[in-house]
């Protein structure tokens, strides 16, 4: 199942979904205010382990695309 990218145009929360490609077209409810997100396009980007922590291929912070409320609950 692929996982899809969506936005709350009322609260600005980004979140994901893991969805079955039959629900792609379907609306998705807000975790945080339960209005109507749109699903938007998504990126991606590789990331590996060196000495100091972890580093991205594309030369920014993997913290900025993290919707963990804080680092010990990130999955990065």
């Amino acid at each position: 199942m692929p996982i899809y990218e969506y936005v709350c145009s009322d609260c600005n929360l980004k979140f994901e979904l893991l969805r079955p490609l039959s629900q792609v077209n379907k609306g998705a409810s807000c975790p945080r205010c339960h209005n109507t997100a749109k699903r938007i396009l998504s990126t991606f980007a590789s990331f590996s382990r060196d000495g100091n922590g972890l580093t991205s291929s594309i030369g920014s912070s993997p913290c900025a695309s993290c919707s963990a409320a804080n680092c010990n609950s990130c999955s990065l």
